[in-house]
């Protein structure tokens, strides 16, 4: 019986950190979790906090604007904070990172959330409802965002010698920010390449540590 508790306890607990890795946008959804944890670098009881922070942050940002946890992306990695969207006012993007920053889990918070006009906002909130990644074409002058990551992941699945669910992309308005952690210099290196080579993107920003898997 006890066997079977914690076998049970586990499954839960990888499943609920696939739910975090779901909701980022960037990695494998929940469908195949358990093939996505025993490939990842993260620990178990990582995700399980990576987890819990990115839920919390979620939930702090909707409770104060409700259209926040739609402009605002959250992406977490053993602990550290990458935020990423566009808002339309510098005092929202503001109480957006406090609101986040009040978790004393959080090792590092990076804030990429850029302020533009309330109608380039609502132009890149639409564009991602009504075309998703099938649709080049973005907001302007710009390249689909969404498009631009699905590029980034199926060029990153594929890549030799790159785990791709230990990074976390986004991309705002064709600049694309990245977390994660890399196993070797030519494992990061080889990621920004491929990021920085894929069409419509402007520049990359990186937040990834080099550290082999332990």
């Amino acid at each position: 019986m006890f066997i079977v508790r914690s076998a049970m306890k586990t499954l839960a607990a990888v499943m609920f950190a696939g739910l975090a890795v779901a909701a980022s946008g960037c990695a494998p959804t929940l469908v195949g979790v358990v093939g996505v944890k025993a490939w990842e670098d993260r620990s178990t009881e990582d995700q399980i906090t990576d987890g819990k922070i990115h839920a919390g942050i979620l939930n702090r940002l909707q409770a104060k604007v409700k259209s926040l946890v739609i402009d605002v992306s959250v992406d977490v990695w053993e602990q550290r904070v990458m935020l990423t969207g566009t808002l339309d006012r510098t005092a929202t993007r503001n109480n957006a990172v406090k609101l986040a920053r009040t978790d004393k889990r959080i090792k590092a918070l990076y804030n990429h959330v850029k302020v533009v006009s309330t109608a380039d906002r609502d132009q890149r909130r639409e564009q991602t409802k009504r075309d998703g990644a099938g649709n080049k074409q973005g907001v302007g002058q710009w390249v689909n965002d969404v498009w631009i990551e699905t590029k980034i992941k199926g060029q990153l699945l594929v890549a030799t010698g790159v785990t791709s669910v230990n990074f976390f992309w986004r991309s705002v308005l064709n600049d694309v920010y990245v977390i994660g952690r890399a196993k070797s210099r030519n494992e990061r290196n080889k990621v920004l390449r491929i990021i920085r080579e894929t069409d419509g993107v402007r520049s990359v920003t990186h937040h990834i540590v080099v550290r082999p898997k332990a």
